[in-house]
């Protein structure tokens, strides 16, 4: 590895993102037009690559097509998804399928196409530190440069006026799961890389799946598929009390309109946290043609006589789990309503369990001394997605998919991703290319309205007030 020492700073940018995911592919790809910003992102990894492990065959995007990178805020910006189609020369056929809704691959096939098409991605760049430079009213971004193996292979430093972070989820493994998924020999694996291992499932004598949410259903159809009738030997199990249907009614969706999300980010810290516990169906359920094409599979199953070899329940919690020899899993369970217990042997296990916000410790370790913080030690973000930061830091943090306690459940929703980006562009340069709309939803959530709906650019050096407990 070269490590010269740092060397002389560069012209400091305007921007430099951290993590390229869609949230951040968003902001590039709305900030490409605009000449008098200068802006760059930076990845760890090699490519772009959104949700490998889940581009299952047929299981598709819960939201509409419409919802890309930047159609809901730039809908004749190059960047478009009917402009992917365009160039790919398949605008006709996707015309003819009449889908609204497109496969997860197909998603994931766009935002590459975007990614490999912007200027301002540096892939193999991972972000060591971020800190505030008193001095010259700058942020400094400490990053290695990694080479094709993943191997560090220079330091560098780029100075910023502004940083905003995208760095997403991470999976999340229950506890008592823990040992297992560290234990290499053991063939439990998190859904987040299912396709990666999905013949060592296929192959498996018995599988068992935990989480009873989309992706839960989505591996679980999966394998039904490509079982044998009659020894398809799974389980599918999970924490809520019923395969729940995902929120999905017209007026339901209007949480995740601009209006919703100014509504909840005006609300008091308790009644928030509140509020966000309670609305897990509305993303964390699971969709009905999903749920459909699972019993239409049990069903078809059942024709020649018999029932499938599968157990499908829900109100279920894993209490501990162990190694039986080396091969096999032993689950203890619980059933949450009936107070009773017993426990599962199965040769695999499919942890469905879901994602975390990715800490913000680390790479905002340097930035600690100036971060205001809520009354459980989050940070506090304000309407246009900034961190609140000590007065005496001139620069702006600006989040992405960070901020579900201060905005709600539309945080990691890709339907808010080109509106998210406007509001931190229309901030960041102090004008406004990307008008907002005044109104996004007819539910009026509140008796009182806060006044003005739209935060304005041109006072973008004032923080945007906050009522108490934000």
């Amino acid at each position: 590895m070269t490590t010269p020492a740092h060397p002389a700073p560069e012209a400091p940018r305007d921007l430099v993102g951290i993590g390229i995911g869609p949230f951040n592919l968003s902001l590039a790809a709305l900030a490409d037009p605009l000449t008098d910003l200068d802006a760059v992102f930076y990845d760890q990894r090699p490519a772009f690559h959104w949700h490998p492990g889940l581009l299952i065959d047929g299981a598709r995007v819960q939201v509409p097509f419409l919802a890309d990178l930047v159609t809901l805020a730039d809908p004749a910006s190059p960047w478009t998804f009917l402009n992917h189609l365009k160039a790919r020369e398949r605008l006709f056929p996707f015309y003819f399928a009449e889908r609204f809704h497109i496969q997860r691959a197909e998603y994931d096939a766009y935002c590459r196409w975007v990614a490999e098409n912007l200027n301002s991605l540096r892939f193999h760049h991972q972000v060591d530190a971020v800190r505030w430079n008193p001095e010259r009213h700058l942020f400094e971004v400490d990053y290695t440069q990694l080479d094709a193996d993943g191997e560090a292979e220079a330091l560098g430093r780029t100075h910023a006026r502004n940083v905003v972070l995208g760095v997403g989820t991470e999976p999340h493994v229950p506890d008592p799961l823990r040992p297992l998924v560290e234990a290499p020999s053991v063939p439990v694996v998190h859904a987040a890389d299912y396709l990666r291992h999905r013949d060592t499932l296929l192959a498996a004598g018995h599988v068992t799946v935990i989480g009873t949410g989309q992706s839960g259903a989505e591996i679980f159809l999966d394998l039904l598929r490509h079982r044998p009738a009659g020894h398809e030997r799974l389980h599918w199990l999970g924490r809520t009390e019923a395969f729940a249907p995902m929120e999905y009614s017209k007026l339901g969706l209007e949480h995740f309109t601009p209006d919703y999300t100014r509504y909840f980010h005006a609300l008091a810290e308790p009644v928030r946290d509140r509020l966000v516990a309670s609305q897990w169906q509305l993303h964390k359920g699971i969709d009905a043609d999903t749920t459909a094409a699972i019993h239409d599979e049990l069903y078809r199953r059942t024709l020649d006589g018999g029932w499938p070899d599968t157990v499908l329940t829900p109100g279920v919690h894993v209490r501990t789990a162990g190694r039986v020899a080396t091969t096999r899993i032993e689950l203890h369970l619980e059933h949450d309503q009936q107070k009773t217990r017993t426990r599962l042997t199965t040769d695999a296990v499919v942890l469905a369990t879901g994602y975390r916000e990715r800490p913000l410790g680390r790479v905002l370790a340097g930035l600690d001394p100036y971060l205001r913080r809520d009354s459980r030690e989050r940070p506090r973000v304000d309407e246009r997605f900034r961190l609140l930061l000590d007065p005496s830091v001139t620069g702006r943090v600006y989040v992405q998919n960070a901020e579900t306690h201060t905005h709600g459940v539309g945080a990691p929703d890709l339907g808010l991703a080109a509106w998210r980006s406007a509001t931190i562009l229309n901030d960041l340069t102090g004008r406004e290319p990307y008008p907002l709309p005044s109104r996004t939803a007819f539910t009026t959530f509140g008796l009182e309205q806060a006044q003005p709906q739209i935060p304005s650019a041109r006072d973008r050096r004032a923080l945007t007030p906050l009522v108490e407990g934000i």
